[in-house]
């Protein structure tokens, strides 16, 4: 299974717990995520269900390239690490 971890600064304002859940791509991963804690879909994806602008996903250390489709492939192995970018001065 999949580990997904996220940032501290995505906790202050949803609880996202770190977890392992199924799939075989990043969108399927975390859409095991959403079902357990669905209050966190909308941090993490906008309407059309692409990653919003100011958060990045890793996995096992990449950068995520398939903002909207999150198509890249996980396994039993893979580390997913969210996280919102933060910006300004």
């Amino acid at each position: 299974m999949a580990q997904i971890t996220f940032t501290q600064n995505l906790a202050r304002h949803v609880e996202c717990p770190a977890l392992e859940v199924a799939g075989g791509t990043v969108r399927e991963a975390l859409e095991r995520y959403f079902e357990l804690h669905p209050r966190v879909r909308g941090y993490v994806l906008d309407e059309q269900g692409a990653l919003r602008k100011h958060v990045v996903i890793f996995v096992d250390g990449q950068q995520l390239k398939d903002r909207a489709g999150l198509s890249e492939p996980v396994s039993v192995r893979t580390s997913l690490y969210v996280m919102q970018a933060l910006s300004g001065g």
